[in-house]
């Protein structure tokens, strides 16, 4: 019946007219043709899972053509599903199923046939399709995605959805009863608070509950949700959800004692004044059981502050303001408390309203009077005053307050420059110097004086108020280089320089540089010579040297000042540096050292043979005129330049001498000033200098004429670098002053000598015929033919002069004096 319906129906299409013109007719009729092979003659329904394995193959359906009749033909199938699934008898055309089909896998399959005759095998009819739709039945139970949840939720959470989700899915054919399911809860534990599910769409639910958790008694709730379809023969499918309650706060804190109490005294800070404590039933150290303390009422003018001490969790009140209190006050505190978490009260279980109150308590806090200290009615003060005013006039009086005290006495705390005095009475500051704005004191023309006033309490109590003194500036500073000191090189003609001047504007620059001297102007020139900025410019070639260039320098108000610009010329190197002075040395060869370590161990030998083998040995103090053997260094006479000579002055006993020689008398010479020339003395401990021997050197020439010659025959620089070494020129204690003169004596030839040999050096132009000459001449002869006939044995026994031979010397004297004493000569 079906397969007719369908027939005519096509039919009926084949016959119809497009109406909406010839060329859409003609493609219409086109597309009916191409397409007519493939026309959909039935659907055959078959219910998936249907029957046993016994029951196939089954008969879904009958093919038929009414061409065949009287003819030979057989059906040929192919398309989906053939032959594992469906299969067609070729002669009859019934249709097969050979097993059960599951619409889950596969919901439609699409089979094409044609019947052809068996004697020419050519088609009968046009090749035909049918399709196969399997029919859905109930045999899927809904499924959840997570068949086991676990989920948390706080214990302050209000009634209604859970934050916990279910998805569920259904494999049978969507939009039919099969598909549908229903959603609910079918096992709680515990049981309170009622825990239940909403169907959000055909594939969510959540949990929804009503009423309150209560960590205290349950931490963990077991939840079953089941999912049931809405198929003939329902099917269903379970989900466990667990809950784990997590804590809040829902317990306040309570204060463990209803009232406080503490005292301090007025005007102090005190921190840790009073603690209060409070208990809490909810989990310990954690937001909810840490408490928050705060003052609700009597500490309008922030005077008292409340922490949390995290380690005990008490409250600790501070005083963290000074007030003054006229007499001791009793101070009404109402403290508060709560927790960082915000409370959570389950409105079944609250009572008496739906308010939160938290609890409180009074603090009393007795303020103890005492001695307060004065008060300056202006704790800072403004005073002007101009610099370098005449000292003794009063700056400033101070006005103080003390309701506690009438006798009062001032003091200064702080007056850095010693400038001012205060009156101990009426506190009144008196400048007793001129005050200098430019004085390292002042700070920005600021000079600060602090000063106290001290009452009669007990203990006295201090106010301190602090007076400015704002220093007017005047023009009492005149303009200086900042660096008066510079090199020129050589190569070049021009150095700039800077000038400052201690005053403000419009004391200060910019300035006005002149040269002090006319003479200056024909090397010198100042260019710029207006401004802060000075430009030195040399007019002509200078030798190297120093120079010293004066100048005058005037401010924007005329006031001159004076400086002087030291100019070093030079061939400089680098980083514009002059090079370094080279020292006047002289070397001593092996040649020289020989002849002076054989003289040392001639006179060592000379010593210790007279200490040895004498008796009543006496020395002769030698005439000064003409016993001495002089040493003279005459540098010739062609220069224009002469040096005065330089004497030592020293006083002296007549000596009488024995055993022939002549009486003689010390003269008495007269020093001559000794010029100061302004000549660069240079390395003198190592300049070539001539030096004259002294009284003790005479002395010990007589005794060994052969050192004296060795002396003399080593030249000025031999002579001059072997008695600057000598041990043996230590002076003993009869002739230390003498020693000492000499000495002095030397070093003033000595530098006289160095500032003419470094002029020379650095000169030689100038001096051409200068040059140092050296002469050894020895003064007038002497009055005593010969030393042989002096008798050791006839001088006194005076070892003295052993102590004059330096320490190296007095082990050998102890070793010589026993034989000596011995003999007994």
């Amino acid at each position: 019946m079906r397969i007719t319906t369908l027939l005519l129906l096509v039919g009926v299409a084949v016959l119809i007219e497009p109406t909406d013109g010839n060329q859409n007719r003609h493609v219409k009729r086109d597309l009916l043709v191409r397409s007519k092979r493939r026309w959909v003659l039935s659907t055959i329904e078959l219910e998936e899972e249907r029957g046993t394995a016994e029951d196939y193959p089954m008969v879904i359906s009958k093919m038929f053509n009414d061409k065949t009749e009287g003819k030979s033909n057989k059906f040929i199938v192919s398309g989906e599903g053939v032959p594992d699934v469906f299969s067609m008898d070729e002669d009859s055309g019934v249709v097969y199923a050979h097993r059960p089909v599951d619409r889950e896998k596969k919901e439609r399959y699409h089979i094409t046939f044609n019947i052809i005759d068996r004697n020419t095998n050519q088609p009968i009819d046009n090749e035909l399709s049918f399709d196969v739709e399997v029919q859905d039945i109930n045999d899927n139970a809904p499924t959840f995605l997570q068949p086991k949840i676990a989920a948390a939720v706080s214990e302050n959470t209000t009634e209604g959805y859970l934050a916990v989700q279910l998805q569920v899915t259904d494999k049978d054919k969507k939009n039919t009863p099969n598909s549908r399911f229903n959603l609910s809860v079918i096992s709680q534990t515990p049981g309170e608070p009622k825990i239940d599910v909403h169907q959000l769409d055909d594939i969510l639910g959540q949990l929804t509950f009503k009423g309150c958790f209560d960590y205290d008694k349950a931490k963990k709730y077991t939840i079953v949700v089941q999912a049931k379809d809405q198929g003939e023969k329902p099917l269903s499918s379970t989900a466990v959800v667990t809950l784990h309650v997590l804590h809040s706060n829902t317990h306040p804190p309570k204060f463990k004692e209803r009232e406080y109490s503490a005292e301090t005294l007025e005007m102090t800070i005190k921190d840790d004044l009073l603690r209060l404590a409070v208990e809490d039933k909810d989990k310990p150290n954690t937001d909810a059981w840490r408490a928050k303390y705060y003052i609700e009422k009597g500490d309008e003018e922030g005077i008292f502050k409340i922490v949390t001490d995290l380690n005990t969790n008490e409250g600790v009140l501070s005083v963290v303001k000074a007030k003054n209190y006229e007499l001791a006050t009793v101070v009404n505190l109402q403290i508060g408390v709560r927790n960082i978490d915000d409370l959570f009260v389950c409105k079944e279980r609250a009572t008496g309203g739906t308010g939160i109150k938290y609890d409180s308590i009074n603090v009393k806090v007795k303020m103890i009077d005492t001695n307060d200290a004065p008060v300056f009615t202006r704790v800072t003060t403004d005073v002007y005053l101009k610099e370098e005013e005449k000292p003794s006039q009063v700056l400033y009086t101070p006005k103080v307050v003390d309701p506690d005290s009438s006798h009062i006495r001032y003091e200064l705390m702080e007056d850095p420059a010693d400038w001012v005095i205060i009156d101990d009475k009426t506190g009144a500051i008196t400048a007793t110097k001129k005050m200098d704005r430019e004085s390292p004191f002042v700070d920005e023309d600021v000079y600060k004086v602090v000063i106290a006033a001290i009452d009669d309490g007990n203990p006295p109590a201090t106010g301190t108020s602090t007076i400015r003194i704002h220093l007017v500036d005047i023009n009492d500073n005149t303009p200086k280089l900042i660096n008066s000191s510079i090199i020129m090189c050589a190569d070049k003609d021009k150095i700039e320089m800077f000038a400052k001047d201690a005053d403000k504007r419009p004391f200060t620059g910019p300035f006005t540089f002149f040269l002090a001297n006319e003479k200056d102007k024909e090397k010198w020139k100042l260019d710029p010579s207006f401004g802060e900025k000075l430009g030195l410019i040399r007019l002509q070639m200078l030798p190297d040297g120093n120079y010293m260039v004066p100048l005058i320098i005037e401010d924007q108000q005329n006031k001159k000042g004076t400086d002087t610009i030291h100019v070093t010329v030079c061939d400089c190197r680098e980083n514009n540096v002059c090079p370094d002075k080279m020292p006047l040395t002289c070397n001593f060869g092996g040649s020289v050292i020989g002849p002076i370590i054989a003289g040392l161990l001639l006179f060592l030998l000379l010593v210790l043979t007279i200490v040895c083998t004498s008796k009543n040995i006496e020395f002769l103090e030698l005439d000064e005129g003409n016993q001495t053997l002089m040493m003279y260094n005459l540098e010739g006479g062609a220069s224009a330049y002469k040096a005065e000579p330089t004497y030592f002055q020293s006083s002296m006993n007549n000596t009488t001498m024995t055993d022939g020689l002549k009486q003689a008398t010390k003269k008495t010479f007269e020093t001559a000033p000794v010029k100061n020339d302004m000549f660069e003395r240079h390395n003198t401990s190592d300049a070539t200098v001539v030096r004259s021997f002294s009284v003790r050197q005479q002395r010990e020439s007589f005794r060994n004429r052969d050192w004296n010659a060795t002396v003399r025959s080593l030249g000025v620089c031999q002579q001059r670098q072997n008695f600057r070494n000598r041990d043996w020129n230590a002076t003993g204690s009869s002739f230390g002053d003498l020693h000492a003169l000499i000495k002095q004596t030397d070093a003033r030839i000595a530098d006289q000598i160095d500032r003419r040999l470094y002029m020379v050096d650095r000169n030689p132009e100038d001096y051409p015929i200068y040059q140092p000459t050296t002469y050894a001449y020895e003064g007038r002869s002497s009055k005593c033919q010969s030393l042989d006939e002096l008798s050791l044995s006839k001088l006194e026994e005076d070892l003295h002069f052993l102590d004059d031979l330096g320490p190296k010397f007095k082990g050998l004297g102890n070793i010589c004096k026993k034989p000596i004493q011995e003999k007994k000569f």
